[in-house]
């Protein structure tokens, strides 16, 4: 029984269309194994790949894998989220670790940067509810960037 181009769940041999996320199956040409393809990124579906991209401190390693991945290559809801939580955790880096340094002889505004920092992590897990929900919700800026990037890819 060969696997979903999309999401790896087991389909039928004549289905075209996946039971679990409605992808189109590419009957002609479909391997018939057993077996899901090697690169399928240990079985992870386009929505939960998504949805780790946003992980606050491990999101940006998803985001690479996501990015890297042969798998989610066509995929491109799942590339805007990883470049978009990529893009966010750059701008949490930078708060963390640049902000405190500009702001070293203040402490109020380090209590400032650490906010700063603080809320994008926020931001991390918002983007995670919003994602489970199946919303697509573009951040200011970084929205526009992730579209860009996911353009220029093509």
């Amino acid at each position: 029984m060969p696997f979903c181009v999309q999401c790896g769940s087991k389909v039928a041999d004549d289905d075209a269309f996946c039971a679990q996320c409605g992808a189109r199956q590419d009957i002609a040409g479909r391997a018939k194994t057993d077996k899901p393809k090697k690169d399928d990124v240990g079985g992870l579906s386009p929505r939960t790949a998504s949805i780790l991209c946003y992980a606050p401190w491990l999101g940006w390693i998803v985001s690479i894998i996501v990015l890297a991945s042969q798998r989610f290559r066509g995929d491109r809801m799942t590339r805007f989220h990883a470049f978009q939580g990529l893009y966010l955790f750059a701008l949490y880096f930078i708060s963390d670790e640049f902000l405190p340094q500009i702001f070293m002889f203040s402490h109020p505004s380090r209590i400032i940067a650490k906010m700063v920092a603080l809320a994008l992590v926020g931001v991390g897990v918002l983007m995670m509810v919003k994602t489970s929900q199946g919303e697509t919700f573009h951040l200011p800026v970084l929205g526009e960037l992730a579209d860009k990037s996911v353009s220029e890819q093509r």
